[in-house]
């Protein structure tokens, strides 16, 4: 059972980066298919998939937020992760844009560092 959570976790999870991409380049060229119903709902629907994903993982190997370090980590960066995230689609300007992009892929890589390690890179053990 573990593994088909896992795999479904990761497999939403590279759903969830793609759609970021893909409505990144979207709003890069002002294209009208960013309002379309799929592409506005479609995301969130991925996303709440993947947290609850996460949530059958934790439980299945005991280990939880504020008591294991690494998880605690990785909760932080996904919080900056999906505040980046949203102003990169949202920013005012377009160099504001660009640097909450780029930032959100830096959260993104330390998230995907600390769940193939299990080890924090910030937070002391």
């Amino acid at each position: 059972m573990y593994m088909a959570f896992k795999s479904l976790h990761l497999l939403l999870a590279v759903l969830s980066v793609s759609l970021l991409f893909i409505r990144f380049g979207m709003m890069l060229r002002s294209s009208p298919m960013l309002q379309h119903k799929l592409l506005k709902i479609g995301p969130h629907v991925v996303d709440t998939l993947l947290i609850l994903s996460a949530v059958v993982l934790m439980l299945s190997i005991n280990q939880y937020p504020f008591v294991d370090s690494w998880l605690t980590e990785k909760v932080i960066a996904l919080l900056a992760y999906i505040a980046l995230a949203v102003m990169a689609l949202r920013g005012r300007t377009m160099a504001i844009r660009w640097l909450c992009f780029l930032g959100a892929l830096g959260w993104l890589g330390l998230m995907v560092r600390v769940a193939l390690d299990k080890q924090p890179v910030f937070i002391p053990l």
